[in-house]
């Protein structure tokens, strides 16, 4: 089965983007053909909108799903008369919130993402700026740091640190434990002062040996021998030194930045 859903905001779209996906993931064996139409803030646009929907409908010859944020009642009205199924993500709060705070939604658009606290704003560019300064060991300076991950090369620390960074405005380093690290199997001196904010990232060895083959086709660093050989020195090494390892290879970066933050005790709201 394949289904043509629609993800459509008054902003940019990531919020319906995020929960549709949520809600799509729950059914296996359905493919979804998926399309993100962000801004659609006035009827100009709906009215596009609508089109394109419809276009589709008949094209698949089954009705498009539309997971919608769209917080004006009349835009909405106009892409449901497009026909397709229409899931809108805010309708069953909002008459209950007005209800209990004795005050009516001002029906505002472009709000969800909009720059409401510059700060908040100002520290996530920070903390992108930070991580990328402090990628791969290449500024050892963790005095900011909220979090520094260690682990063998492309185990997924870069990707982690960023996203941290980006969404949260935490500011996370990484350090890439080298073959030199790994044959002392004894903790970088240049990490020791932060020992409390170290978290260890660690991947299954075939799938390390793929992305590495992929980067460096050909190389002892990315031959199956050499993958097995640095992440069982540096599981020894983060059991010896104590440090928290968590598994990537079955893990979205979401998922391992929401449990680096509990295991740390980082309390941090998306923006």
């Amino acid at each position: 089965m394949r289904r043509t859903v629609f993800f459509i905001s008054d902003s940019t779209g990531i919020t319906a983007e995020t929960i549709g996906n949520s809600m799509l993931a729950q059914f296996e064996g359905v493919q979804f053909d998926t399309h993100r139409l962000p801004f659609i803030d006035n009827p100009s646009k709906a009215e596009a909108a609508c089109l394109r929907i419809k276009t589709k409908y008949a094209q698949d010859g089954q009705r498009p799903i539309v997971v919608n944020t769209m917080t004006s009642r009349s835009l909405c009205d106009i892409v449901a008369g497009s026909g397709a199924l229409m899931l809108d993500v805010f309708a069953p709060f909002i008459e209950p919130l007005e209800a209990e705070l004795g005050a009516k939604q001002s029906g505002a658009v472009n709000r969800s993402h909009g720059l409401v606290d510059f700060e908040r704003y100002e520290a996530r560019i920070e903390a992108t700026n930070y991580a990328l300064a402090h990628d791969d060991g290449l500024d050892v300076d963790y005095n900011q740091a909220d979090v520094v991950l260690v682990g063998v090369s492309r185990s997924g620390k870069t990707p982690t640190c960023l996203y941290m960074a980006l969404h949260y405005g935490v500011c996370a380093a990484n350090y890439p434990l080298t073959d030199d690290d790994l044959d002392k199997l004894e903790l970088p001196t240049r990490l020791r002062p932060y020992r409390s904010r170290l978290f260890g990232l660690t991947i299954d060895p075939v799938r390390l040996a793929q992305i590495r083959e992929q980067r460096r086709p050909g190389s002892r660093y990315a031959t199956l021998k050499q993958c097995r050989w640095e992440l069982e020195q540096a599981d020894r090494l983060m059991r010896r030194e104590n440090i928290p390892v968590l598994n990537t290879t079955h893990t979205s970066i979401e998922e391992i930045s929401s449990k680096i933050f509990e295991y740390l005790g980082i309390e941090r709201h998306m923006y």
